[in-house]
């Protein structure tokens, strides 16, 4: 029996160890070490994977708290159904060596039904529908991730012995574009500029931000599904890679409230079948924009506020979003010309409109779920095409002043955000009832969850005075 390619490929590599995964609901990477003999078997036929990765939160607590509640039995998963395995099927397009374990490669996976069909509540699978429906309407997406980080001198141990207080930056002080602060932190800077360049995710560009041990990192445009993976394989590399020196890298969304929150922001653009011809530029608009383009962007601004949930997905996203934040994020769902302070930015780049014309989603922040993010923000701009929608008059000057009174404001909290996505029309129509209802359930759990912690905060404002 010949041997399968995949298989010759990694022995001539000189591979010893496969691992294989998954991302789940909140964009965690789930996945195991396979011995050779079963990687040619999975790759063949696929295999086990246990569905409890879509039964639990980020803290591995069961969603099915209730068992044989009527609740519980809606779940996809629970106790009601004994946490089967579910059929996952590797992606051999993703495979990757991993510099930094050395012989090592990884595959992601996509998950299934048992009948072989798509499971519709799987991250990568959902946003898979959305480029399919882009793709019939004759539109290649064509996108770019920005991420922003903090990076501090901890451990997974010494964080949690400080109670996440009073922990050290990997540098002091407010510094953004610094060439001394990079410079002076070579070692890391250089092992991550080149370890991603040797993982297949190429950085356009990886700086310091404004914020102690703040940097930012540019992933190069690519097709939207494998800019996904490269966005979701960034956070989790950034991990591993940062603890090789000692460090933690962090991408919650807001650390501080004294500091500016983490951005994610996800750059689009459409472009026809054959990826020759960017369909968002149009060089005789007042700002660039084609007919499409500016459709497009129309869907955004109307179903932002009801998708905010797959954009925002944590309790802490909405503590770097808000007006009261005046910190280069959003708080409504505005659109401008070169405009920073709104929710999306319309770019034509230094030469005018052509290649680099696209729209910069600057709601997202660097706690999304990349494949969530993409598939919600693309679906609204579709939709936006479907529906021929005309495009306001663009914002100008500030978006959290009086000149934006006008403009619908976003969700303020997790708990608001997740309502409107449960009546959203177009989320169910682009991203599906099963997918709409099971990460509604998820989004719902998170909010009680913080429903009934005490905080520090609680600690401080009450313990004594009260």
């Amino acid at each position: 029996m010949a041997i399968h390619p995949v298989i010759q490929q990694l022995l001539n590599r000189g591979v010893e160890r496969v691992k294989v995964g998954a991302f789940d609901t909140d964009g965690i990477l789930r996945g195991k070490y396979l011995s050779f003999e079963k990687l040619e078997s999975a790759l063949n036929s696929g295999f086990g994977f246990c569905d409890v990765v879509f039964g639990w939160d980020s803290a591995d607590v069961l969603y099915d708290n209730a068992p044989g509640s009527a609740e519980s039995r809606k779940m996809y998963t629970g106790w009601h159904t004994g946490y089967p395995d579910t059929l996952a099927r590797l992606d051999e397009t993703t495979l990757r060596y991993v510099p930094w374990e050395p012989n090592t490669a990884i595959i992601l996976s996509d998950f299934y039904k048992s009948d072989g069909s798509p499971l519709p509540i799987c991250p990568r699978q959902t946003l898979k529908r959305v480029v399919e429906r882009s793709r019939k309407a004759g539109y290649e997406p064509m996108c770019a991730f920005e991420f922003e980080f903090f990076i501090f001198k901890e451990t997974p141990q010494s964080v949690r012995a400080k109670h996440y207080r009073g922990l050290e930056n990997l540098t002091p002080g407010m510094f953004g574009y610094s060439v001394l602060r990079a410079s002076s932190q070579q070692p890391l800077v250089h092992d991550i500029l080149r370890s991603m360049r040797d993982y297949d995710i190429e950085l356009e560009g990886f700086h310091t931000e404004t914020g102690p041990g703040v940097y930012e990192a540019a992933i190069k445009y690519d097709h939207v599904l494998k800019i996904a993976d490269k966005a979701a394989l960034f956070k989790t590399a950034m991990k591993e890679i940062t603890a090789r020196h000692g460090a933690m890298v962090t991408f919650m969304a807001k650390v501080s409230p004294n500091l500016p929150g983490c951005s994610g922001h996800m750059h689009q653009s459409l472009w026809d079948k054959d990826v020759k011809t960017n369909l968002f530029a149009d060089p005789k608009d007042e700002f660039g924009m084609s007919t499409l383009f500016r459709q497009y962007v129309a869907g955004q601004v109307k179903a932002m506020p009801e998708l905010m949930a797959l954009i925002s997905p944590t309790i802490n996203s909405y503590k770097r979003t808000g007006r009261h934040t005046m910190a280069w994020a959003p708080c409504n769902a505005t659109w401008g010309n070169e405009n920073r302070t709104t929710a999306l930015r319309v770019i034509n780049g230094p030469s005018g409109p052509g290649k680099s014309t696209r729209v910069e989603y600057r709601l997202a922040g660097a706690d999304l779920n990349p494949y969530h993010a993409m598939a919600a923000s693309i679906a609204s701009g579709l939709w936006g095409i479907e529906q021929k929608m005309q495009l306001g008059a663009p914002l100008k000057g500030s978006a959290y002043l009086a000149g934006a009174k006008d403009a619908e404001p976003l969700p303020t909290s997790l708990e608001e955000a997740t309502e409107k996505l449960a009546e959203s029309r177009v989320a169910r129509d682009y991203l599906g009832s099963e997918f709409v209802d099971h990460y509604v359930m998820t989004r719902r759990w998170e909010v009680e969850q913080f429903r009934r912690a005490v905080t520090n905060w609680e600690h401080e404002r009450y313990f004594e005075i009260i």
